[in-house]
């Protein structure tokens, strides 16, 4: 099995590309969304650390938002208690397409928290910063210095960029991106 690793800023379309490679991809936030709307565990922990943000299942991701604007500190703690759960849950995504020739892992703190090995293969994805923002400018909930706060506790975009064996040039045309996908693939098979 071959993992396949996607890099970017906030916005440059990762998941979008992750999905376009045709192969089980483990989506970090999509997980986090899930523990936030049923896991008792993650509210318990959460309520421990942060108790006048945290009262009940689902996770309001405007109470979190709000935690983390308040107290930047607030982020990291959020981080460090959910980060250990979406970890078990990628573990078992493995072991469940291990027999798989790939697998895409669209996880933003990737680099960040040591979840990629040494021979996975990495792609960065390039998109202009005028088409970053206003993709971002339509997400329900969009705050700029919510946005700022995770920007903070990532690497440089240039560090993941040199990092990286590949990378895609996004224009959000779905087009370009199978054929980016298309070169990446046959490249690696070879």
């Amino acid at each position: 099995m071959i993992r396949i690793g996607i890099l970017g800023d906030i916005g440059s379309g990762k998941s979008y590309v992750a999905k376009k490679f045709g192969y089980p991809v483990f989506n970090a936030d999509e997980e986090v969304s899930k523990l936030y709307k049923k896991d008792k565990q993650i509210l318990k922990k959460l309520k421990k650390i942060l108790p006048s943000y945290f009262h009940s299942l689902p996770i309001n991701k405007i109470d979190v938002s709000q935690a983390i604007l308040n107290n930047k500190s607030n982020l990291k703690k959020i981080v460090k208690i959910v980060h250990l759960e979406i970890r078990k849950k990628m573990n078992s995504f493995l072991k469940k397409n291990q027999r798989k020739k790939f697998v895409i892992l669209d996880i933003p703190l990737l680099l960040e928290n040591n979840i990629n090995n040494k021979k996975d293969i990495l792609i960065y994805i390039q998109t202009k910063k005028s088409d970053v923002l206003k993709k971002l400018k339509t997400r329900k909930n969009f705050n700029k210095k919510l946005m700022n706060q995770f920007r903070k506790i990532q690497l440089p975009l240039d560090y993941k960029k040199k990092k990286s064996q590949f990378i895609i040039k996004n224009d959000f045309k779905k087009r370009t991106v199978l054929k980016y996908i298309k070169n990446i693939l046959k490249e690696i098979n070879q």
